[in-house]
This record gives structure tokens, sequence and C-alpha cells, in this order.
């Protein structure tokens, strides 16, 4: 399928508006879809939607440390990977609200939400000048299922900050490849409105830095936005490499070392390797068969992680686009490389970088989601866990303008003449299935979300009912408990500390700590509690243990919790 963009007649005296300059209807209603996707997670923030769990705890009490100044972790607590970005961005807001809490945990993520929302419309711009599609890719971005909001909203570590960091990297990759330097290209660019201030050797130095500073962060925070900064940053090698032999390669350089400096340092002290400790997380210690892996890797793995699925599962008719997307991707590759192939134009449209630049970009996009998906399908994770682990699939996100650019084009202006011979019947076909692919694209995405806001109801009494339970255990002066993975870190963080607890398993066994000092502390008390869900099989161990030896445990029952005592 080849795609034409005819460009719109201009008249010989209409000044070409500069980007940015004025929002016209369009930019006032992109306002509003930003607006609208900030406000709808606000609203599951204060609703203590999504559910939260005891990795985000984690992060949480980590965040804690940082604000009292008691400790400053460089990884998740218990492991050797994964940033605590997060931590350092809440550290801060507990600081000011005088304490933790699960909003003040959340409003960093969202604030990164936000700044994800508003590079994705910069950079749709950027890639394509037209601004009614950016509107569309705002609208849809705005949506948002169970496992969307859940990568976007918790703290868990990692995902709600790869988006923005992915979608920056590619537009500074548009503007520094646009804007590189040579005054006959520097002053054709600032003709047509192109330079976005990268023309400047100041603004573009800045650049250079930010790019290296976002690309190490990422190296620390999360592996899994890798692919995006190898393929944004071959298009800097091949659209800049002159540039980069200079003083622009080594303060990318400089500054990409400072941004993994956490990661750097502690290996280099520890002597450890991080990569050993992803691999191991991924699964590549656990066995899953082929079948498994590539049916929750290309099946129910894209429409999960792109946000076209019920919480937790994906109805049959909801897996259209696991048979769409390859489609898209062949699509987008191919007419981004004839693109890339073209010479530029004289005239380029308002706010669009240059064309040649644009469609490396979206060709670096198209590949990352392939090298996304692939490392992800050759995972055991796919076979073992898909609907969990489709979250490794977040960074998708970033190259939807990519993916639907060419399905936008052709609902729009149909194909060129010399893709069909004529103008007429296969014209109007492909026009017609590719208004049908954007609108299934914008409905699956919102049937999913009003799905989503479902779960709220039970989410919003669930948490009810912790509080209940931390409010409990305060009133009964209970300090030290023991209790199974998915309680601990979450009473703790939820009790600011005042309740401390260490891990057992479902037959009293002691667990995993990831915190061991508060192992130690449950360790050394008197006669530490017991907290179990009522029902779950530590409650039905406890339960045996009373009755096997009355009076032994005094217990104390919440909705959904029981509290044993010792005597």
């Amino acid at each position: 399928m080849t795609v034409g963009v005819r460009e719109q007649p201009r008249g010989a005296g209409s000044p070409r508006p500069r980007p940015g300059a004025r929002p016209g209807l369009v930019g006032w209603l992109a306002g509003l879809a930003v607006l609208a996707g900030v406000g709808y997670r606000l609203w599951l923030l204060v609703q203590a939607a999504p559910s939260t769990n005891s990795d985000e705890a984690t992060m949480g009490l980590a965040a804690l440390h940082i604000a009292r100044g008691e400790d400053f972790p460089v990884w998740f607590y218990g492991q050797q990977y994964m940033g605590t970005l997060e931590a350092y961005l809440a550290a801060p807001v507990f600081a000011l609200a005088g304490g933790p809490s699960l909003l003040g945990l959340r409003l960093p993520t969202l604030a990164l939400y936000a700044l994800f929302l508003l590079l994705a419309w910069r950079l749709t711009l950027r890639l394509t000048g037209d601004r009614w599609f950016g509107l569309l890719m705002v609208a849809l971005l705005a949506l948002g299922s169970d496992r969307i909001v859940k990568n976007q909203l918790i703290a868990g570590g990692g995902y709600p900050e790869m988006n923005a960091a992915g979608a920056a990297l590619a537009l500074l990759a548009v503007d520094l490849a646009t804007g590189r330097p040579g005054r006959r290209t520097a002053d054709a660019a600032r003709s047509h409105g192109l330079t976005n201030g990268t023309g400047r050797p100041g603004w573009r130095l800045a650049g250079w830095v930010t790019w290296g500073f976002l690309a190490g962060l990422m190296l620390w925070v999360d592996p899994l936005v890798l692919p995006y900064v190898a393929a944004t940053g071959a298009v800097l090698v091949g659209f800049c490499r002159r540039e980069l032999r200079g003083a622009a390669g080594a303060l990318l350089g400089a500054a990409a070392v400072l941004g993994a400096a956490p990661l750097l340092l502690h290996s280099l002290l520890t002597g450890r390797n991080p990569l050993h400790a992803v691999l191991a997380a991924s699964g590549a210690n656990a066995s899953a068969g082929w079948p498994d892996r590539l049916h929750g890797g290309l099946v129910l793995g894209p429409a999960l992680g792109m946000g076209f699925c019920a919480p937790g599962q994906c109805a049959t008719w909801q897996l259209w686009w696991a048979l769409a997307l390859p489609v898209l991707l062949a699509i987008a590759a191919a007419t981004a490389w004839r693109a890339l192939r073209t010479p530029d134009p004289a005239a380029v449209a308002p706010g669009a970088a240059s064309p040649r630049v644009a469609a490396a970009v979206r060709l670096a996009l198209v590949l990352a989601t392939v090298a996304t998906l692939g490392a992800y399908t050759v995972s055991s994770s796919a076979g073992l866990t898909p609907v969990e682990s489709s979250r490794y699939l977040s960074c998708l996100l970033i190259s939807l303008p990519a993916l639907l650019w060419p399905v936008w084009t052709v609902a729009r202006r149909g194909l060129r003449p010399e893709a069909t011979g004529r103008h007429g019947v296969g014209s109007t076909l492909a026009r017609s299935v590719a208004v049908v692919v954007l609108a299934a694209t914008l409905g699956t995405a919102a049937h999913a979300t009003w799905r989503a806001t479902q779960t709220v109801p039970a989410t919003r009494a669930a948490e009810a009912r912790h509080t209940e339970l931390v409010s409990t255990l305060r009133q009964l002066g209970v300090r030290h408990v023991r209790a199974g993975y998915w309680t601990c870190n979450r009473l703790t963080f939820a009790s600011a500390e005042q309740v401390v607890c260490a891990v057992v398993d479902d037959t009293l066994r002691p667990g995993f700590d990831r915190y061991p000092v508060y192992r130690r502390e449950v360790d050394s008390a008197a006669a530490p509690a017991w907290v179990a869900p009522a029902g779950s099989p530590l409650a039905e161990v406890l339960d045996e243990r009373q009755r096997v030896t009355p009076g032994s445990l005094d217990l104390v029952t919440v909705e959904g919790w029981r509290i044993y005592l010792p005597r």
C-alpha cells in the first residue's frame, strides 16, 4: 500500500503559521482531551483505584525513608534491578504532606502521565504535521483500560516514567536530526518553522545533554525502554554522525553516564551485574512451551498491554488487535521506508519535521515495537503469566502515532492512483477499511475503559476494609505482626511503620522480606500477632492451630481480615 499525502494549496501571500502559535479549534479540543485523560485518572486516584499492593507499598516505604533521610536506595528493595526514581519523586510530596499516603505516592505518576500526553501530542505534530491526527492520538491515549491505568498510575517501579521518557527521546531525536548544523539546512528549517529552537548552538547542546541524560536514566530505572533508546539513537547517528564526533557526542556520553550513575556506581562498588537480575526476573531461568509463549506474546500480550481488554481478561472479539498489529507494523514500516528514500520536498506541512527525519523516526518506532514484542515473546513470562506480564509491553503506546499514521492518511485521502491504477473502487474500499480500523481502535479502547471504571466501587470498598484493619491494629496496640507477602509491606506503609510486618508463607515459615530490617524487628518482639485475609490458606492454617491448641490465640475479626493475638 502506498499512501499519498497531498499538500493543501496555500496562497503566495499567506503566512505559514508558527507551530504552537495559535491553538485553534483542534488545539482547544486536544487540550480538553488532555484534561479528560488527567481528570479520569485523578478521579481514580481519589477512589484509591487501581488497587494497590505490597510491591507498590515497597516503593512507598523507600520514599518514606528518603523523606526522613534514613535511607537512599538505588534499587527496589529486595532486588538488584529497577531503579527507585518514583520513590525519589514521591519523597518531597511526603515531606510536604507531613507523612506518607497512597495519593501522595501516586501524584508524581499522574504528573508523568500528563507529561506523556503533552509529549505525544507534540511528537505526533512533528512526525505528521496533522493536528487532527494529533487530536486522535491524544483522545486515544486519554482512555485507559485496567492494565493501562495500572501501568501509568501504580508506583511499582519503572512503568509510569518509561512512556514519558520514550516520547521525549523520540521528540528530541526529531528536533536534533531536523535542525542539524549547516547554514543552508538551518536557514531552510527556519523558513519552514522547523528548528523548534534546536538551530541555536546552545539549544542544540542542551538537546544532546537532555537526550543522553534520559537515555542513561532509563538504563537505571527500567531496561524495558531500551529498544526505544536504541532506535531513536540510531536516527541521531544516521543524521548527525558528524556532529556527534565533536562536542555534541562528548556531552551526550557524559550526560548518559550521569543519568546511569546510580547503576554504574552500585555495580562498581558491589561487583554485581544488574543484567543477570533482569534476565532472571524475565523468566530466563524458567521454562514455558513455545505455543504458550507465542500465544501470550503475540495474541494476548498486545491486546492487554495496549489497552483493548477488560480487567484481567480478553474476550475473543477484543483480540482483533493481535491480528491487526502485524499488518499495521508492515504498512507503517513500508511507508516510512519509502518516505525515507524520497528527497525532501520544498514545502513542508506546518509543525512537521523534515519528511525524511519524520520517516526515520516513524521507522525507528516501528522497529522498537518489533524488538519489544520479540523480547517479550521469547521470555518465559509471556507463556507463564501473560495477563500480568503484559505490563512489559507498556512502551508500545509510544509507537501509536507511527502505527496509525498510514491508516489515518488512507482514511482521509485514499490511495494514490499509482497504487490502484485509478481513483475508483480500490481507493474507496481502502478508505472504508481504514475508517473501520480507526473506529474499532477507539471503540475497543473506550469499551475497555468503561469496563475498568466498573471495578472502582469494589476497589474502594477493599481499600476501606484495609483502612479499618490498620485502625484496629492501632487500637489494639499491635506493633509487630507476621503476615503473607501481599499483606506485609502494604500494612507497614499504610500505618507509616507504626505496624511492622515480617513475611511468612502459608505454612508459617519465614518468607521473602524485601526490607530485612522489619524481619529483625519482628523476630525480636515478645509476641507478634498474625494477620491474614479471611478465607486465605494462611487463615486456614491459623484457624487449625486454634483448634489444635485452644486458647493459644485470640481472634479479632475485621471485615475481610482476621487478626490472631498470641496470649
